[in-house]
């Protein structure tokens, strides 16, 4: 007879460990090792069948490997009835071990598309070493219940915050929605065992993106710069102008240049789908008269923005060009700005702000640029760049140049607990270096600490009306 075994363990059980039955027959190892072995399914149970005469008074436990443990419980007693199947549902309560707080079992369940081509390979890829570090083929799932799932199990410490997506096996063949379109990194916080689904909306090498529409607000203009001349590559701008540009012909306003440019209007251009919303934004602030009227440049990033944005080489990520980019926004953007548009041209109108190494590098131009950049938007900085080497330029300053700063950072910004709270006290070093050199916090330096926000377009734009109305108050 065929004998089916449907077990639920512990949510706690590890994935690394196998699950078996032992007992008193030759096909569950006559009572030892390794008896029969179950494989766990993509519901979570651990399933496993094999042939035993009818008739058979089975006496069995289930034990677990890695580590070696067996159920609490007695020993299980079943006659084998005189039929073509027999199916037993057994449920472990717990192990003679208990759980490992290093060892959170998270069942990753992923659904795909119907266009999905046959034997597949689908893989997870996030900011794990167990999930290959963005490779693009992480880990590798197994094919589930029916064709259409897929799983796989792994195992993580608590305070892990996992991202990550789905592929076939690379980034060229990465999931999408069900239009095309790019879709936010699937995260979850690892603080117990958890199962997370997925469902694959469209693959990127077999469904034509829809393009996004447009969501530009205001007076919107485009330009190109050329970077040849400092050896920098070409890119655009945009420029938002405030609803008085137009209605007061004779009114000059105030300049913020932004890092990463096609990330802060335009959900068309933005790098995931989602923009800053600064457009509408500021439109909704100076209408309100909760801050100054401003024009607003972005200035788009190129394939170069880890060298561009940072100031010097890092051991490990190299960089360290800043200093060619200042002189691009100095000497070739301003200028075109400021004789294209009736700009306020003096520093102590001007700002640049970014987020990531985009706030790195407005911080350092803050230090280096200070005759052409008064006021800084430091969102989210890669503080830790180069050994913090941005808080030694601080704290190096033989002089307070005349800055208001905005620094901000989330409290949940990276992969586990106790890195997002290590980026939060590079942040606070920051912080600390500029008010021991004089600035002096709520006056010419707002620090904000966002609890929860993670590292992303979605958490900047939550916090782009605050920024706006520190760096540009309304006139008294």
């Amino acid at each position: 007879m065929t004998v089916k075994f449907d077990v639920t363990v512990p949510d706690y059980t590890s994935c690394e460990s196998s699950v078996a039955v032992i007992g008193n027959d030759a096909a569950l190892g006559n009572g030892k090792a390794p008896g029969l072995v179950l494989t766990r399914d993509v519901d979570g149970h651990f399933r496993g069948s094999t042939e035993i005469p009818a008739g058979k008074v089975l006496r069995y436990n289930f034990v677990l490997a890695n580590p070696d443990a067996q159920e609490s419980t007695a020993v299980h007693v079943d006659t084998v009835a005189d039929r073509k199947e027999v199916e037993l549902q057994r449920s472990v309560d717990r192990w003679s071990v208990p759980a490992d707080p290093a060892k959170n079992p998270i069942l990753f369940v992923v659904t795909v598309p119907a266009n999905t081509p046959a034997n597949s390979e689908i893989w997870i890829s996030g900011n794990q070493e167990e999930l290959g570090n963005w490779n693009g083929a992480g880990v590798k799932l197994a094919k589930g219940l029916t064709s259409s799932l897929y799983s796989t199990c792994v195992d993580f410490a608590a305070g892990t915050n996992l991202e990550f997506k789905v592929t076939r096996g690379s980034w060229g063949m990465v999931e999408k929605d069900p239009h095309g379109q790019e879709v936010a990194n699937h995260s979850l916080a690892v603080n117990e065992p958890a199962r997370a689904d997925v469902t694959v909306g469209s693959w990127s090498d077999l469904t034509p993106a829809e393009p996004l529409p447009d969501t530009l607000t205001g007076n919107i203009k485009y330009h190109d710069v050329d970077g040849s001349s400092l050896g920098l590559k070409n890119r655009k701008l945009i420029v938002w102008l405030p609803p008085q540009y137009d209605t007061d012909a004779t009114a000059r306003f105030p300049v913020l240049y932004m890092h990463d440019g096609q990330n802060l209007m335009n959900a068309r251009t933005a790098a995931f789908g989602v923009e800053w919303g600064v457009d509408e934004t500021a439109e909704r602030l100076v209408e309100g008269g909760k801050m100054e009227p401003i024009i607003i440049v972005g200035v788009y990033n190129t394939d170069d923005r880890i060298p561009e944005y940072t100031q010097v080489p890092d051991t490990q990520y190299g960089g360290g060009n800043a200093d060619a980019y200042g002189r691009l926004l100095v000497e070739v953007v301003k200028p075109l700005i400021d004789s294209t548009y009736r700009t306020k041209k003096e520093a102590q109108y001007t700002g640049v702000a970014g987020s990531s190494l985009g706030g790195l590098v407005s911080m350092y131009f803050g230090l280096t640029h200070s005759d052409t950049f008064a006021r800084l938007g430091v969102v989210s900085p890669s503080v830790w760049w180069a050994d913090r080497d941005i808080v030694t330029r601080v704290n190096n300053l033989t002089g307070k140049p005349p800055l208001r700063i905005w620094l901000d950072i989330g409290t949940n910004e990276d992969a586990t607990a106790a890195e997002s709270q290590q980026t939060v006290d590079d942040t606070r070093a920051l912080r600390d270096a500029l008010t021991a050199k004089g600035w002096v916090l709520d006056n010419d330096l707002k620090y904000f600490e966002d609890p929860g926000a993670k590292h992303n377009e979605t958490a900047w734009a939550g916090r782009t009306e605050q920024i706006l109305e520190y760096l540009y108050p309304p006139a008294p």
